[in-house]
């Protein structure tokens, strides 16, 4: 696995790449930098989305996990920038009890590109595993101009 640490508002970010596709995103720095094209890649994108200039990621992604977390995570890509979904609707869509995908929300390993950010309960904002937590959650909803009630 090889690592880019990229600087962004939300914070700083590792992105992990495993045989040419990313595969995990995390808050902290890595301890060893590499510079792959997917890498590359996945860090401009990165930096666009943080700078306002995107609002879909093209990435090589691989997601661990079960199958259901897996799509519980695809669903998540569907969600266009700037909207939102409850874990309800994503429930619906799986015929899934929302507390699983909550559940697998929480566990998304590569938290923006996946957008679990835009996952909200049925009464709205919940939580976030990502650093920061919450407050991160509404700094991405803030920067998507997603949810009138946020902003």
């Amino acid at each position: 696995m090889k690592q880019k640490t990229v600087e962004t508002q939300f914070g700083s970010l590792i992105l992990t790449e495993a045989d040419g596709a990313i595969t995990r995103l995390t808050w902290g720095r890595s301890e060893e930098e590499a510079d792959t094209d997917v890498l590359d890649e996945a860090a401009r994108q990165l930096r666009a989305y943080d700078a306002g200039d995107l609002e879909a990621f093209d990435l090589p992604l691989r997601v661990t996990g079960s199958a259901f977390q897996q799509a519980v995570c695809a669903e998540m890509q569907r969600i266009p920038f700037g909207e939102t979904v409850t874990y309800g609707d994503i429930a619906k869509r799986l015929s899934a009890p929302a507390q699983a995908v909550g559940g697998a929300c929480g566990g998304n390993p590569i938290a923006i590109i996946i957008p679990c950010h835009r996952v909200m309960g049925a009464k709205g904002l919940t939580g976030f595993s990502g650093a920061g937590g919450v407050e991160t959650k509404v700094s991405l909803l803030r920067h998507e101009r997603a949810g009138g009630f946020l902003i």
